[in-house]
């Protein structure tokens, strides 16, 4: 049976009744376009637990807090519906905005403390209109399971807490980061780098890696993370926002490691802004 292509929120909802109607478990996959392998990973994983798979494409423009990006923000949904149906998904959902976002929107979804500081600090609304965008896509699919990738660490943190806090019937499923051949943590924005830069960036994985090793074998997280983002910038990075260790699950700052955690950083590469994350465990010391 072909992927069935989805407009309006009523289609899906009457879907969705049919598949209900019928036992089916559903998951929901959402994403920007400009899909990769890493969504792909998402999809397989959803595909692994539930009957029926709903992808969603929406570049929601709410989470933009800068119109050049948004405008740059990379668009083939043909391209992106033939891998969808190459993976047996079972519906792409591709609304517009005007669907989303009708005459007389006025409502935000707002989580506090695990949106500031990290992107929050950098990105002025990027994580109401995350929220705001990621409630009514949980909603409209009436999924079982949503799927994100832990790439977007604090974004999955975010829609981990809205979807307890706001009772939403929802299991959110992390799916680790899925990287080229040479680290680099896989992005839509990845294609904006030119050849040179290209070659430069698996430096951010590479000194994450390097950095979280040396916490976890009892370096100081502050010598270690300046020693990270020094080695950003001698390898080409324009600027870091941001580099640091982050509680795994409140996201809070944390000076020495007695906790599982995530060292985290942004930073800009040829025009680009690229992020990555990586775990920080206790007690691992030279055995990882």
């Amino acid at each position: 049976m072909s992927m069935k292509l989805a407009r309006s929120v009523a289609e899906v909802r009457a879907q969705v009744n049919h598949w209900r109607a019928a036992g089916d478990n559903i998951a929901v996959v959402p994403t920007m376009g400009a899909l990769h392998e890493g969504h792909l990973s998402l999809v397989r994983a959803a595909k692994g637990r539930a009957k029926r798979v709903i992808v969603t494409l929406f570049v929601n423009p709410s989470q933009f807090n800068n119109a050049e990006d948004l405008a740059k923000y990379p668009r083939d949904e043909a391209a992106d519906a033939a891998r969808l149906e190459a993976e047996h998904v079972d519906m792409l959902f591709a609304p517009d905005v005007a669907e989303m976002y009708p005459d007389g929107f006025a409502t935000t979804v707002s989580v506090s403390r695990l949106s500031e500081g990290l992107c929050g600090a950098h990105r002025p609304g990027h994580f109401d209109g995350v929220a705001t965008v990621v409630t009514k896509l949980l909603l409209q699919t009436q999924s079982d399971a949503a799927f994100f990738g832990e790439k977007d660490y604090q974004q999955l943190s975010v829609i981990r807490r809205l979807a307890r806090d706001l009772d939403i019937p929802v299991e959110i499923v992390g799916v680790p980061t899925v990287r080229e051949a040479d680290g680099l943590a896989m992005s839509s924005r990845n294609v904006r780098l030119s050849g040179a830069a290209r070659r430069q960036a698996p430096a951010m994985a590479e000194a994450l890696t390097a950095a979280g090793a040396a916490i976890e074998a009892g370096q100081p997280v502050a010598a270690a993370t300046e020693a990270a983002r020094a080695g950003l910038l001698k390898e080409g990075y324009s600027d870091v926002e941001y580099l640091e260790l982050r509680d795994a699950e409140t996201l809070e700052p944390v000076s020495k490691l007695e906790r599982p955690a995530r060292l985290l950083a942004a930073a800009w590469l040829d025009g680009v802004r690229l992020i990555d994350n990586v775990a920080v465990l206790p007690g691992i010391g030279s055995a990882r």
